[in-house]
């Protein structure tokens, strides 16, 4: 009876991970793309220029969302926009919710670990928005309370760049920005572009500016779930030639323009890393 018992277990067991091996199996996200008909990205729907919702089509458009339907008229495909914030996007792609994050997600080690990026589809650094002539330099920020997103790289390195800063996280930039209005921290951080729209955005915008106070390099890249080797393949594929056509620098233009009013290492650059 007991040898009878044992089996059992050991059968339920080898059932139990055996499906957990499946589950943890990357799936073919190209083919299953196709065959669904529809790519199901995951962006920012409040962070212009990458990504926002137009006030008059009430649809979510920008530089993000730009690359994302290049990549489905390649493969055919119809486009469905699921507004992720910087904490949840990695776990939406992770439970199968979302094909592809393109919501300005900074590449690093960490996350490669977790997930597969595509190149390098755009450049930035990390910055500060600030009241006028209040920092001249990162020491002006020692001690203060500076505001940001939750989840995000920008988070995590303005901890290391001032341990003595009090950071406050928040659901999203707007938010943050909006703290900052309203007196409740002396900075808003994270990279440059997304500062920039979102100070372009600002009726008040004459009141502050972005210091030429540095703390990182902050390369974009696509998001997709770990070892799903065809799609990630295709995508590099997709922003290369977009490149290569002149139809990336087209995007980068019309949502940037010729000259950008901030200094970016590269722009709309792709980056083949090998």
């Amino acid at each position: 009876m007991k040898r009878l018992a044992t089996l059992a277990v050991a059968a339920v067991t080898v059932a139990i991970f055996g499906k957990a091996a499946l589950a943890a199996a990357p799936a073919d996200t190209l083919a299953e793309v196709k065959k669904k008909g529809v790519l199901v990205a995951g962006v920012k729907d409040s962070l212009p220029p990458f990504g926002y919702v137009d006030e008059k089509s009430r649809e979510i458009v920008g530089y993000d969302i730009d690359f994302i339907h290049a990549i489905a008229k390649k493969l055919g495909v119809k486009v469905e926009l699921k507004p992720v914030t910087s904490a949840s996007r990695m776990p939406q792609l992770q439970e199968g919710n979302i094909d592809i994050i393109a919501a300005t997600m900074t590449k690093n080690p960490e996350r490669a670990k977790q997930i597969d990026f595509s190149h390098t589809y755009f450049f930035t650094g990390q910055k500060f928005i600030t009241k006028k002539g209040t920092v001249k330099s990162v020491k002006d920020l020692e001690g203060k309370k500076i505001g940001t997103a939750k989840g995000s790289t920008s988070e995590q390195n303005v901890k290391k760049a001032l341990p003595t800063a009090t950071v406050l996280s928040f659901d999203d930039y707007p938010q943050a920005f909006l703290a900052l209005q309203q007196g409740k921290v002396q900075a808003v951080t994270t990279d440059e572009a997304i500062l920039a729209g979102i100070l372009a955005k600002a009726p008040n915008k004459a009141q502050f500016e972005i210091p030429s106070v540095q703390i990182s390099d902050e390369p974009y890249g696509l998001g997709m779930r770990k070892g799903d080797k065809h799609f990630v393949d295709f995508v590099n594929k997709t922003i290369l030639e977009m490149e290569k056509s002149g139809e990336a620098k087209k995007i980068f233009e019309k949502w940037f323009g010729p000259s950008t009013p901030f200094h970016l290492k590269r722009t709309f650059k792709i980056t083949a890393e090998k």
